[in-house]
């Protein structure tokens, strides 16, 4: 066990029947956890998972998802889809989840090994940043099963990876592997499977270094459609007149003031 995976006192784990959440400061970790059906994204993972996003709405954190035993997500259950139809599709079941996560208000990362296929690369996508394992596999299936993907790859994907790329993995069942994934700017590192969750971990506490609230307003106005100026300019003002800005600005000019003087 590494150090970023020790518990602490404050920390707190609980296990539900597709997900181990474990609880930190400044972060949640969520597992995906169905190693019966590859982590096969159903029902009640579904519900878990807005339960997660509950918490995260109530006392805003950084996310990191991962998958338990060599794989994130292997798609959606595919017995459950079998049986939906109109009604279900119009809710928007599995696209309603991945768009709370999108709009989480700190920064989410997807730690990804092995399959990330059909809904479960949609999750990816949806989280802010992703790495890799160099056995991770991201791909959309869903054609092949009379059926599109209709949680957000078709429009997230483009945006990741470019239209050209992102139709080669939607209508010809392209499968991007990780080095492919990383030259496409999918992922922001390839590391070893045994340090997956370490190099997850190093991402959070970089971002976990930063201003929250600089976090916060940033990841809204990069997300927000159409950007403009003005946003910029409001969320810099908030900024401007917080308490954060005025602590860290101090702290950085004593310590240039303290290493020119040395």
């Amino acid at each position: 066990m590494n150090s970023q995976d020790t518990l602490h006192p404050t920390d707190t784990v609980s296990e539900g029947a597709t997900l181990i959440v474990d609880e930190r400061a400044d972060r949640v970790v969520v597992t995906l956890r169905r190693p019966e059906a590859r982590n096969a994204i159903n029902a009640a993972m579904i519900a878990e998972l807005h339960q997660v996003c509950d918490l995260l709405e109530r006392r805003p954190r950084l996310l990191l998802l991962t998958g338990h035993g060599g794989v994130f997500a292997g798609g959606a259950d595919i017995a459950e889809l079998r049986e939906r139809g109109r009604d279900e599709a119009l809710q928007g079941i599995n696209s309603r989840l991945f768009q709370r996560v999108r709009r989480l208000p700190m920064p989410t990362l997807a730690a990804v090994d092995g399959w990330a296929l059909g809904g479960g690369a949609e999750l990816s996508y949806a989280c802010d940043l992703r790495i890799a394992g160099p056995d991770a596999m991201f791909g959309n299936p869903e054609p092949g099963l009379g059926i599109l993907a209709a949680a957000g790859a078709c429009w997230r994907l483009p945006e990741l990876v470019g239209e050209s790329v992102a139709k080669q993995v939607l209508l010809a069942g392209r499968r991007l592997d990780a080095q492919a994934a990383l030259a496409r700017g999918l992922v922001m590192d390839v590391v070893p499977a045994d340090r997956l969750l370490e190099a997850g971990h190093a991402v959070l506490d970089t971002m976990a270094r930063s201003s929250a609230a600089a976090l916060r307003l940033t990841k809204l106005v990069t997300d927000h459609p159409g950007a403009h100026p003005v946003a910029d300019d409001l969320a810099q003002a908030v900024l401007f007149e917080g308490p954060d800005k005025q602590d860290r600005m101090t702290r950085f000019l004593n310590r240039s003031t303290r290493g020119s003087t040395t």
